[in-house]
């Protein structure tokens, strides 16, 4: 036999040494001093710990409709610059209508349209009419970002609840999936995340018939929407507000939202502050209006609408309405995190408690020690004094496997301790091939250290194509899968990286080892 390297011993040890302090944090509270890197526990997935399970559809043609709606406003100005007169901007879907009051004036506003939205496919009509439609790569785009800006939102206000390990990804075109561990309250999560959290601020308009325009003569270039419900007299009522259709500001103009108490009223209140963009907006509006009314409308409902008394360029304001402690809190998480792009739905929920997780740990760690223990004996059984060698790698595996994944912060799924049970046979596996290519050695008449340099060294090809092969398959798993499938698929790879490392080097090293400096005449095989 070879003399086995003595730097792979110190390599195995190290190794070692490392996966004890990497797995010591699942059984004990380490010391301070206990390094960053090696103090996480293994976090444990929403099948094993319980928690919230939701599925959300993002309203992709809304996010569509918005930004045509914004092109809008861009359309208006353009036009104004250019002193192009026009009867009427509409804008339905992903097409915008310009009416033109000169039909002499199509050429000129052809040429400032096709400069100012690229974007957009522009067909002009023989009565002054000009259509401007959403290129569709455009519109696939704005669908596709208005999903990933979703998941970010979401994100933000998840975090802020301080869970720990949410699982937010992807579904398909327009579905998110969230899972939040350790989080039972599936009524507040589902207020939380699903809030579209729109905020703007308009202004008043105090020259408008509010009368007349409930009455359908509502002028050009205004809207009307309405205040929170009220009970008056025994009756549910909504006051209406005449406003400025353009928004003067918006939500994403908000650096910072915080929960404070409003002096005036003694009540919870969300204090803004804008970033320098908002901030010299917002000095702006104060100072050419005062005396006016802005109002300000959280998801299409006026939340107040109050007087500016004076200009103020401090780039903050209030948002007051009644609010609970726990209101406020929630409005200043959303409103800090960001709106929503588009709405969404909750298309699919589930509330998995705890003791139904503990339930399921019980079960996995049951089948765990099942299939360990029935694999230790066959191996005793059957290879004699050489399955305890491959015993020993295995419980090395096991320690490995709770390091790696501790360390690297991978989540423990019920999938996933489905991946450790089959990484036990498959571990057991490779020294089944290499304990079966030594009898066949010593079969034709090898010695015993021959017979175990010859079985180690063509069994190596086998073992490294097989484990490779499965581990493609695993990252593949990874790569495409979902949930359960990707807990399965983290385990699995993990347990072949680490079973490779064990069956090879380990085993090796042991019966290297046991046998340096003697005298063989018979292996226990």
């Amino acid at each position: 036999m070879h003399q086995y390297p003595r730097w792979k011993y110190w390599l195995i040890l190290g190794v070692l040494l490392v996966s004890l302090m990497g797995a010591l944090p699942n059984v004990i509270s380490v010391p301070a001093w206990w390094p960053s890197s090696m103090s996480r526990p293994l976090n444990l997935g929403l099948d094993l710990k319980g928690g919230v399970h939701l599925v959300l559809d993002v309203d992709v043609d809304k996010a569509v409709a918005r930004s045509v709606e914004e092109d809008l406003g861009t359309v208006r100005q353009e036009l104004r610059k250019a002193r192009l007169r026009y009867r009427k901007l509409s804008a339905e879907g992903t097409v915008i209508r310009v009416e033109l009051k000169r039909p002499s004036d199509m050429d000129a506003a052809e040429s400032l349209l096709k400069k100012a939205l690229p974007s957009y496919q522009l067909r002009a009509s023989d009565d002054g009419t000009i259509g401007l439609e959403l290129k569709p790569d455009e519109a696939k785009e704005i669908r596709k970002f208005a999903v990933e800006q979703a998941i970010e939102v979401i994100r933000g206000r998840i975090d802020a609840l301080g869970t720990t390990e949410p699982v937010i990804v992807k579904q398909g075109d327009r579905r998110i999936l969230i899972q939040i561990p350790g989080y039972e309250d599936t009524a507040h999560a589902k207020a939380l995340i699903g809030r579209t959290a729109q905020l703007e601020f308009k202004l008043v308009d105090e020259k408008g018939d509010l009368d007349k325009a409930l009455k359908g003569q509502i002028p050009p270039g205004d809207i009307i929407m309405y205040g929170p419900p009220q009970t008056r007299n025994g009756k549910t009522y909504r006051q209406p507000y005449l406003l400025k259709k353009r928004t003067e500001l918006s939500g994403t103009e908000v650096a910072d939202a915080r929960v404070s108490i409003d002096s005036r009223f003694n009540e919870y209140a969300v204090t803004l502050k804008f970033n320098s963009k908002g901030a010299r907006k917002f000095d702006r509006l104060t100072k050419n209006h005062v005396g006016e009314r802005f109002a300000i409308i959280l998801e299409g409902v006026v939340n107040s609408a109050p007087v500016i008394r004076e200009r103020i360029s401090g780039g903050t304001a209030q948002i007051t309405g009644n609010f609970t402690p726990k209101e406020a809190h929630d409005l200043a998480i959303v409103l800090r995190a960001g709106a929503l792009p588009a709405p969404v739905k909750v298309v699919e929920e589930r509330s998995i408690g705890p003791s139904l997780g503990q339930d399921s740990i019980e079960q996995g760690m049951r089948s765990i020690i099942i299939g360990a223990v029935l694999v230790l004996v066959f191996m005793i059984v059957y290879y004699r004094l050489f399955g305890v060698v491959a015993n020993i790698a295995l419980i090395f595996n096991m320690l490995l496997i709770v390091a790696a994944m501790s360390m690297i912060g991978a989540t423990l799924t019920l999938p996933g301790i489905a991946g450790i049970v089959l990484t036990i046979g498959m571990a057991v596996d490779a020294n089944v091939l290499i304990f079966e290519r030594i009898r066949e050695e010593l079969n034709v008449g090898k010695t015993p250290r021959a017979a175990i340099d010859g079985g180690y060294d063509k069994a190596l090809s086998t073992i490294v194509d097989a484990n490779i092969t499965t581990l493609i398959a695993a990252i593949v798993l990874f790569q495409f899968g979902s949930g359960p499938v990707k807990g399965f698929a983290v385990t699995l790879s993990v347990g072949i990286l680490a079973s490779m490392f064990t069956a090879i080097t380990v085993t090796r090293a042991i019966i290297a080892a046991a046998t340096e400096g003697k005298k063989i005449e018979r292996l226990s095989i």
